[in-house]
């Protein structure tokens, strides 16, 4: 939308005006969220107190990373920088990661029932051999350490002395493979607990360690398997177990960077919608102190323009006549009370005081104009028949606050006689004209916003802007000056 200024003399006939056209700093980046955290929800647009700044983003600090715990932040920085370091390996505590919970509790299926099967094949092939109580024993503390990495999970208990939290997990790990290795060479058959092994140093140690630990527990499966072979080669002993390991591994490690990537994105996504809602929440914020400057300089900085006006009358008069002193005192004092009336409902962002006194009476819009233009001794006239249903309320606001705007620019700076306010209801938009034989002015310059004038015309013109209208201004020095504003109605149903 922009202000058509219109030659004078060629004024669009009311009932014949085409329809309106319906209207319609980069932040720094937050810090990663937590899993789960929820992302603040947008404020709502233009909603917000006159003095409120936007809320800075959240900052939060992310708690210290532990090697099955990182955040979304730090598995994503992982992911790009394609490298692990201590305490901060690309994977998951065993119980960090709810995606990873039926595969966790499948590997721990698999590792009890490989342990108990390769113990039951021991004792039946095996019978009253004196390594059986070693066997037996093994097998046992194996069996409650592997319960005890999992279940008392070292790696969440709080550090010891200097010890970093990392440490421990790994040494606990160690220690479970320090076994099995024994058991593995008191009793090949054990060799295939190796492969929930394989899981368990994926989840604990960095990706390259990890993928270190598999080849060596796989060299330590095919020792097994070819010692059970009894001098008789077979190529599948030598060949499936790092077939095995390797689409484990590949497969873990593949997951686990998918996993990863899903992270970043959920990561990027709160980041963005954090910045999002900082953006609106600042632009909420100037629009509210671009509508509160337009409502304070066509109510209050009006009403205490028309005072100043009429105190000064009345002091160069107060000797000489002092009845039109007294008036003008009146006539002061009557506007400070409306301008109070106005504070008041201002501050509690209610409609204009012309507005709800009108509404009180049974009135609306019209008899609203036509207070505010017996004021201004301006001469008020309805064309065409109101619309069944009220207008909206900021339509209403909107044009009261735009007549006001008017009527007191031409008071103050048109020094016009005459002043005519018209309301027109059209099918499709409703027209407010003000019209004065005044001074005048260039209509192709319109005056800006100054701190000696005001806002004034810009104030009206984003006032219809701001409701999809469109303002015209017809004007010429010394032929006085129409301003006729055209709001688009919403069909009726």
């Amino acid at each position: 939308m922009t202000d058509d200024p219109v030659p004078r003399g060629a004024a669009p006939d009311r009932r014949t005006r085409p329809p309106a056209p319906p209207g319609a700093d980069a932040p720094a980046p937050a810090p990663r969220a937590q899993p789960g955290a929820d992302a603040p929800a947008p404020a709502p647009h233009g909603r917000h107190t006159p003095d409120e700044d936007p809320e800075p983003m959240a900052h939060t600090t992310p708690p210290n990373p532990s090697p099955g715990n990182p955040t979304f932040g730090q598995g994503a920085a992982a992911l790009r920088q394609g490298a692990s370091t201590p305490g901060q390996s690309a994977s998951a505590s065993p119980g960090g990661d709810p995606d990873a919970r039926p595969l966790a509790l499948l590997m721990h299926v698999a590792f009890f029932l490989l342990l108990g099967g390769s113990l039951a094949r021991f004792l039946l092939r095996h019978p009253g051999e004196t390594r059986t109580p070693w066997i037996i024993g093994l097998s046992a503390a194996l069996a409650v350490l592997h319960v005890l990495f999992y279940v008392v999970r070292p790696d969440r208990r709080p550090a010891i002395g200097r010890t970093p939290a990392w440490v421990r997990p790994r040494v606990h790990l160690g220690i479970v493979v320090a076994v099995w290795v024994v058991l593995v060479v008191l009793a090949p058959s054990f060799a295939w607990c190796a492969v929930p092994l394989f899981y368990t140093g994926l989840r604990t140690l960095p990706t390259r360690t990890a993928l270190a630990l598999v080849a060596l527990l796989t060299a330590f499966v095919v020792a097994a398997q070819l010692q059970l072979s009894k001098g008789q080669f077979d190529p599948t002993m030598l060949l499936a177990p790092p077939a095995v390991a390797a689409v484990a591994a590949g497969t873990f490690v593949y997951m686990q960077r998918q996993a990863a990537r899903q992270r970043a994105l959920i990561d990027d996504l709160i980041r963005t919608r954090r910045e999002l809602a900082a953006t609106e929440r600042r632009e909420g914020t100037l629009a509210e102190r671009q509508r509160l400057s337009y409502e304070i300089h066509d109510t209050l900085a009006q009403g205490l323009s028309s005072q100043q006006m009429l105190l000064q009358a009345a002091d160069r008069t107060w000797d000489t006549d002092p009845a039109t002193a007294r008036r003008h005192v009146r006539t002061a004092t009557s506007i400070a009370e409306r301008n109070l009336a106005e504070a008041r409902r201002f501050v509690h962002d209610l409609a204009p005081a012309d507005l709800a006194e009108a509404g009180a009476r049974g009135g609306g819009l019209e008899e609203a104009l036509r207070a505010v233009a017996g004021r201004e001794n301006a001469r008020f006239h309805i064309d065409g028949t109101a619309p069944a249903a009220p207008l909206p309320d900021r339509v209403q606001s909107a044009l009261l606050r735009i007549a006001q705007g008017a009527l007191a620019n031409v008071r103050e700076h048109a020094n016009a006689t005459t002043t005519a306010l018209t309301l027109t209801y059209l099918d499709d938009q409703v027209v407010l004209d003000i019209a004065d034989d005044g001074r005048g002015f260039e209509a192709g310059t319109l005056p800006g916003p100054s701190a000696v004038r005001g806002h004034g015309l810009p104030a009206i013109r984003a006032r219809v802007q701001q409701l999809g209208g469109t303002l015209a201004v017809e004007s010429a020095p010394g032929e006085g000056t129409v301003l006729s504003a055209a709001i688009p109605l919403e069909p009726q149903p």
